[in-house]
């Protein structure tokens, strides 16, 4: 077992009220799978009512473009599912939300985190053009149809989503799956699914597929061996604002 691996221990079978009181070790997750299937079913009702509450939201606003409407809806939606979450940490452990999920200033290796996100997205635009991925339209882009629209896209996409996406899979689902399967099994475990979330956003196409998995691979690298998931955000915030400010000066998009 490496010394990743080793950041991940099993918990203990009963804790006592006086370790709930300690401050968590962010490198080592004190919930388990019925946690995460729980979580993952509060999904349902979360963007239920994420989705009823735009509807009625926007039925009384002169808003005509799709961009708000959506980007609230899918925004709004994560804001109740990681809520209850929140509750769940508070409630039943009693430990903190953000250091409980990763939110530490990075042990190391901060430089390289300030200038990877970049790194990363000329690297993926270079694996874009040898692996001819094909030029598509994203569901993304289709949403930018004005500059307000534009802009409040390029904002979210460089902010609160990669703020959830990394909270969701390298702050709660990667330590998991690494203290169940080993660090190459949970990084190839909790970059499947973070594929597959962005699949019909690229339609499907495999080049897109296999470079968003390596993204996701690289996130949970910077995870790992920083010990932070602000790290890993900064790298995914930095990453997305590459390829938004690529978009946005050439009209293309550089890859996923």
């Amino acid at each position: 077992m490496n010394d990743i691996s080793r950041q991940f221990p099993d918990p203990a079978a009963a804790e006592t009220l006086a370790s709930r009181e300690q401050p968590p070790v962010p490198d080592s997750p004190f919930w388990g799978w019925r946690d995460a299937a729980l979580f993952v079913g509060m999904g349902i009702p979360s963007f239920a009512l994420a989705i009823a509450l735009t509807q009625g939201l926007f039925h009384l606003l002169p808003v005509n473009t799709p961009a708000p409407r959506v980007m609230t809806m899918q925004f709004s939606g994560f804001g109740f599912w990681f809520l209850s979450l929140y509750v769940m940490l508070r409630v039943r452990y009693h430990r903190p939300f953000w250091a409980s999920l990763g939110w530490v200033f990075p042990r190391s290796g901060l430089l390289l985190t300030l200038v990877l996100g970049p790194l990363l997205a000329i690297a993926v635009a270079i694996g874009s053009v040898l692996l001819r991925t094909p030029e598509i339209k994203s569901s993304i882009h289709l949403l930018m149809q004005d500059r307000w629209s534009t802009l409040l896209i390029g904002v979210l996409a460089t902010t609160l989503a990669p703020l959830f996406e990394e909270l969701l899979f390298r702050g709660f689902f990667l330590p998991l799956l690494v203290r169940s399967a080993g660090t190459a099994a949970g990084v190839v475990l909790c970059s499947l699914p973070f594929t597959l979330l962005h699949g019909p956003q690229y339609q499907w196409t495999w080049q897109h597929m296999l470079l968003l998995f390596a993204v996701s691979a690289a996130f949970s690298i910077v995870r790992l061996r920083t010990g932070s998931t602000a790290a890993a955000t900064l790298v995914h915030a930095a990453y997305n604002l590459t390829f938004f400010v690529g978009y946005v000066l050439t009209g293309k998009d550089f890859g996923p």
